[in-house]
């Protein structure tokens, strides 16, 4: 059998206080800097999220065969970081992971000296990397910059450890430039100096110095919370604890993107307060570009087809590659309300139909911001059904459990396998 979480919210009007949970990036990139600089610093409010756990733990284990299941941040931090250390590892993952290519990091640290292997399909996972083998003593590359930003960053945080340093040649548009800028942003706070000019990066050799570091609140997250709000009654209002007003991560744009939605984003030393407006849908773009925040484009391609918005998409290329491919995922659930997100000229997307609330099931294809995207359609059909409601573990393991807070009527339920 499989399990799923049905909710439902019997007034639509929240009020209420949410614990965020740690920034998954940040902490994702906090780890492995942490580990370069000795494991000598002291970190706050980390990412209690499974792919944060799923890197921690191989970070400390000496084993020589690693699986990180689905943590894609994992297999490409943890690729560079053990090549770095010079250290013989095999690194797997789950079915999914198998699928999801990682040629562009290999080539790229094989330009730099590495020797690494492919144990199966060329291209993907799993790698046999011979740390003891490497010598990473190439100090200008480049690397293709319309793909995974995960890629690049991987490179730039073992850079100051090289004995030359890097010169990191972008090639193309770069691809989610505010997760590269996050990373240069912590290796900074760790005491590493670089320069970021047009499609060059430099980083000379230094010392990673340890630190005290806080990790933000995650922006990601709070997405589904302006979601929630904006398909929600006016007057509706969350406090959303630990997020900053100067952020560097980038799905902070989401106060702005949701501005049109009627939700007005209030800061406070210690959050922000979000609160339902009168809408103003007028203020909506022809045209919404997911080429730096992919993480938004869920929450807000679910959320345009509840409220009827035809307005395009694009930057929807990395979707594809993710946890699952988002694309066809929310192309089919998306069917189970009348719409249709079609690709109308080539990397263009719309919506077509109009919504037609039902309480159905939610297929996840195990993503957690599947899951997470949907949840707010129980504020406008009788119910909505969650199936394999776990998956939010890899970034929010508590999403299901904040939603009983503002009100929301949460039961797991089981249903046969068909």
């Amino acid at each position: 059998m499989n399990s799923f979480i049905s909710i439902h919210h019997p007034t639509k009007k929240l009020n209420g206080t949410i614990a965020l949970p740690g920034s998954k990036s940040e902490s994702n990139r906090v780890f492995i800097l942490d580990a370069l600089s000795h494991k000598q610093s002291t970190l706050f409010n980390l990412s209690t999220a499974e792919d944060t756990r799923i890197l921690k733990e191989a970070l400390l284990s000496n084993e020589e065969e690693i699986n990180i299941k689905n943590a894609g941040t994992a297999m490409r931090f943890l690729t560079a970081y053990y090549t770095a250390r010079k250290q013989n590892k095999i690194v797997s993952g789950d079915a999914r992971m198998l699928e999801r290519p990682i040629k562009p990091l290999v080539e790229a640290l094989i330009q730099m000296g590495a020797n690494i292997e492919y144990l199966d399909k060329e291209g993907f996972p799993p790698i046999k990397i011979n740390g003891s083998l490497s010598t990473l003593n190439k100090k200008e590359i480049n690397i293709p910059a319309n793909i995974s930003s995960q890629f690049i960053s991987a490179i730039l945080m073992i850079a100051p450890t090289l004995p030359e340093g890097i010169i990191l040649k972008m090639e193309g548009k770069i691809a989610s430039i505010p997760y590269i800028q996050m990373t240069l942003q912590i290796m900074e706070a760790f005491g590493i100096k670089s320069t970021f000019k047009k499609n060059t990066i430099t980083i000379r050799p230094q010392n990673y110095l340890p630190t005290i570091y806080h990790v933000e609140s995650d922006w990601s997250s709070a997405s589904y919370w302006y979601s929630i709000l904006a398909l929600s009654y006016d007057n509706s209002a969350i406090f959303l604890e630990g997020l900053k007003r100067k952020s560097m991560q980038g799905d902070a744009i989401i106060k702005e993107i949701f501005e049109p939605f009627g939700i007005i984003t209030e800061h406070s030393d210690n959050g922000i307060f979000i609160t339902k407006t009168q809408a103003d849908l007028s203020g909506i773009p022809d045209y919404y570009d997911f080429t730096d925040y992919p993480d938004l484009a869920q929450t807000i391609i679910v959320l345009c087809a509840a409220l009827g918005i035809k307005c395009g998409f694009t930057g929807l290329e990395s979707l594809k590659i993710k946890e699952t491919d988002r694309v066809q995922a929310l192309q089919n659930e998306l069917k189970k309300f009348n719409v249709q997100l079609i690709e109308e000229s080539e990397g263009i997307y719309v919506l077509k139909g109009k919504f037609k609330p039902t309480s159905t099931i939610i297929e996840t294809y195990e993503d957690h911001r599947m899951a997470m995207a949907f949840a707010p359609y129980a504020l406008i059909c009788d119910e909505i059904k969650i199936e394999n409601p776990d998956c939010v573990k890899k970034s929010y393991p508590g999403f299901f459990n904040d939603l009983e807070q503002v009100g929301f009527l949460v039961k797991e339920e089981r249903r046969e396998n068909d």
